[in-house]
């Protein structure tokens, strides 16, 4: 069979590879000062007590560091009327099995929250073989403070902010999207229900007992965290994508 693609010899190839190589490398030294931006950024103490149910019991955001100075939260989506979690969140999460233990010898606790109540979480997170912390923050603002849920009257209202934008419009539109609808009925409920919570991360430090917020991110800035996705950007189709095609890494055919 024929390739519709380019080829060349082992010299043009090279060529062209040395050229694109300067344009990583002007790329990598964007994420340094972007990473350095970040880190920059002011900090905003939280004064809110918020509570969270952990398999340890119940816990206050200053717990949810576990004796180090650093708290990365990814605000996994999983509402409480959900029978699974998100299968895009899912994807993510795969990834935290392996660099949780590298963070949290950095000084740095990695974790998950979530809406659904801890039995829900824990039910899921055993079958996904899991075992970073993931706290509940059922009943509690955590999620609405920090842009990640959103109420049935919001929904129907608007004016909700997400990505540091306000959507004036009300957002329980029928028919919902195809990839929504998709993974609303993944998740065992409605598009409406489903779309109450969003994707994000949020940073924390603690210093001499003060929580700060220090930074957060949502939907393709998140992107940086599927690891997935950083493997096909260089694999030779790319993503490759003409909609959603993941699935829980329990559901493909093996």
């Amino acid at each position: 069979m024929t390739t519709q693609h380019t080829t060349a010899t082992r010299e043009e190839w090279l060529a062209q590879r040395l050229d694109l190589l300067k344009a990583e490398k002007e790329f990598t030294r964007q994420g340094d000062a972007l990473a350095r931006r970040r880190q920059a950024l002011p900090w905003v103490k939280v004064d809110k007590d918020y509570r969270f149910e952990t398999d340890d019991g119940q816990a206050s955001l200053a717990d949810l560091f576990n004796g180090r100075s650093q708290l990365l939260v990814y605000h996994f989506m999983f509402g409480p009327d959900y029978a699974a979690g998100c299968p895009s969140c899912s994807a993510i999460a795969d990834g935290f099995e392996g660099f949780a233990v590298h963070l949290a010898n950095h000084d740095v606790t990695l974790m998950a929250a979530s809406r659904a109540p801890l039995a829900k979480l824990q039910a899921y997170k055993k079958r996904m073989g899991w075992h970073f912390p993931w706290v509940s923050s059922h009943g509690g603002e955590f999620n609405f403070d920090f842009n990640v849920s959103i109420t049935p009257e919001q929904q129907r209202q608007g004016g909700v902010e997400y990505n540091y934008a306000v959507n004036r419009h009300p957002i329980d539109v029928n028919p919902a999207p195809a990839p929504v609808s998709l993974f609303a009925a993944m998740c065992g409920t409605d598009a409406a229900t489903y779309r109450r919570d969003r994707p994000g991360m949020s940073s924390f430090v603690l210093k001499d007992g003060v929580i700060y917020h220090t930074y957060s991110t949502y939907a393709r800035g998140l992107d940086g965290l599927w690891g997935m996705y950083q493997w096909l950007d260089r694999a030779p189709l790319g993503r490759n994508e003409k909609g959603p095609w993941w699935k829980r890494h329990d559901e493909y055919a093996r």
